[in-house]
């Protein structure tokens, strides 16, 4: 066994939310005078907790975002994740791999435990992450690229961080989980290897990572 613990992301990893989330956080940005476009939006926060966004909009502009904004950003998302919502191709099969070789595995995630839930639930990844397993940024207080939510997971799961790999496909993820001491396996399906600096090794597709992890 190469690792006695696997920490998945999960927005673009085991959901495939990216798409659907930035579109939405894009346009709303904009709605409120903050003109952002769907590239700007991954560029800025894909892989973030959503306080980044109340950061980046002040540092950039002297405003503050209106203190509903969270609230009417994940109505808004949740709404979205319940219509077209999917579970990334191959997901399942590296579960049942990782089960079957008995690779314990968790999720640590820079959204809300309940943003969690939902997509969860709407792909039928709950029977595969009960609670107990599913850690999110809220836990910690400081989303990624700092490395608090992986260091958590690994403490919570009772594993060292050097016996942890972290599967991740965005920027701020890898180097929240290079920062932990974890190797990380960047997923290039949305996010270029070349920008991915700092991982361990690269897969564009899932049938690839068991290969990598067991």
């Amino acid at each position: 066994m190469k690792y006695d613990l696997v920490i998945f992301d999960n927005d673009g990893v085991l959901v495939d939310s990216e798409p659907v989330a930035n579109a939405i956080l894009a346009g709303y940005l904009t709605e409120l005078g903050h003109p952002t476009s769907y590239e700007d939006s991954l560029r800025d926060y894909m892989g973030a907790a959503v306080h980044r966004v109340h950061d980046l909009v002040l540092e950039r502009t002297g405003r503050r975002l209106p203190e509903d904004f969270d609230e009417t950003l994940h109505a808004r998302t949740f709404a979205a994740f319940e219509r077209e919502l999917e579970v990334v191709g191959g997901v399942t099969e590296v579960l049942e791999k990782l089960v079957a070789a008995q690779v314990p595995y968790c999720v640590a995630s820079s959204g809300s435990h309940e943003r969690i839930r939902v997509g969860h639930h709407r792909t039928g990844l709950d029977r595969w992450f009960h609670r107990e397993i599913v850690f999110s940024a809220q836990d910690v207080g400081r989303g990624k690229p700092e490395p608090d939510l992986f260091l958590y997971a690994a403490e919570r799961m009772e594993v060292a961080p050097e016996r942890c790999a972290v599967v991740e496909d965005s920027v701020l993820g890898v180097r929240a989980a290079v920062a932990a001491g974890m190797d990380v396996y960047g997923y290039t399906a949305m996010t270029p290897a070349a920008k991915l600096a700092g991982a361990t090794g690269f897969f564009g597709a899932m049938p690839e990572l068991p290969a990598l992890l067991i």
